[in-house]
């Protein structure tokens, strides 16, 4: 059962992934948790079909995300474009816009309750994570490893 486990991350054969390409991907499968998180959080205010979306693409970006880490430069690729350039974008439209239409920086804050910290925390956590897996695929080590 280890083996099968290990060999979802790990090549099969040849070298193992260098320490920056494992450093991006376990911030993926960070943010891939975090997403989840936030998805089940806010089933209440949405309802259960957008979750379903979610799961559907958060299943193609881990497997994006194992394909990187056998050393696909097209899956590095598409993760820095879509989950380093349009996927942050994404998380950080929503809360930007809410600052910048309040008439002071404590107007969004002020009806935060419990759940909105929890979110926030949880969108911290997903932001955070992709920026650092996706500078740790274009290390010197992860270049050699994607060349």
């Amino acid at each position: 059962m280890a083996d099968t486990a290990r060999s979802l991350i790990l090549p099969a054969t040849g070298p193992a992934a260098p320490r920056p390409v494992r450093v991006a991907c376990a911030g993926f499968l960070t943010a891939l948790g975090a997403g989840v998180l936030e998805g089940l959080a806010r089933v209440g205010d949405t309802g259960a079909a957008p979750l379903l979306w979610r799961g559907a693409l958060y299943l193609l970006v881990l497997a994006v995300v194992l394909r990187m880490v056998h050393g696909d430069r097209w899956a590095r690729a598409l993760l820095t474009v879509g989950i380093g350039v349009a996927g942050v974008a994404s998380l950080v439209v929503e809360p930007a816009a809410r600052l910048l239409s309040a008439d002071s920086l404590a107007d969004p804050f002020a009806e935060l309750g419990p759940s909105g910290l929890l979110l926030a925390g949880v969108r911290a956590v997903h932001v955070l994570a992709v920026l650092v897996a996706v500078p740790a695929m274009y290390t010197p080590a992860a270049r050699r490893w994607f060349a």
